[in-house]
């Protein structure tokens, strides 16, 4: 687990990376648009990161074999998921704060590509609290 402050920059990191998609593409695309751009975007700026990565489920000591994967999981530490809606909803946070508990990591952020200005689809969690 990473210092918040080392948390703080990779989120900013990726936050950039987000911001000069949406510029680039604007609102209104899939969100598989949005994820492959942001892999370019992100590998263009040198962090690294796992596409679709697995998210285990656990239930009474038995993995389940139904499949949840996380969106991108940025510098081993953050996880981004990616999301094309007119609006969020609680369950897309719920969704995120799961991630987060059945992963372990610390850092989340929801980004919602389809809003006139990404300021206003970025959401940023804390496994323990929404922050």
């Amino acid at each position: 687990m990473l210092p918040s402050k080392q948390l703080n920059a990779i989120s900013s990191r990726i936050i950039g990376c987000a911001i000069e998609v949406h510029k680039r593409l604007g609102p209104g695309l899939l969100e598989s648009v949005y994820e492959e751009a942001m892999c370019i975007e992100m590998k263009h700026g040198g962090l690294a990161f796992e596409r679709q990565v697995p998210v285990p489920i656990r239930y009474r000591e038995v993995e389940l074999k139904t499949p949840l994967r996380a969106d991108l999981l940025v510098s081993q530490e953050v996880l981004v998921e990616l999301k094309a809606l007119d609006e969020l909803h609680p369950v897309h946070e719920a969704q995120i704060l799961s991630y987060l508990r059945l992963t372990g990591k610390d850092l989340g952020l929801l980004l919602n590509f389809n809003v006139p200005v990404l300021k206003s689809g970025i959401r940023r969690f804390r496994r323990d609290f929404r922050k």
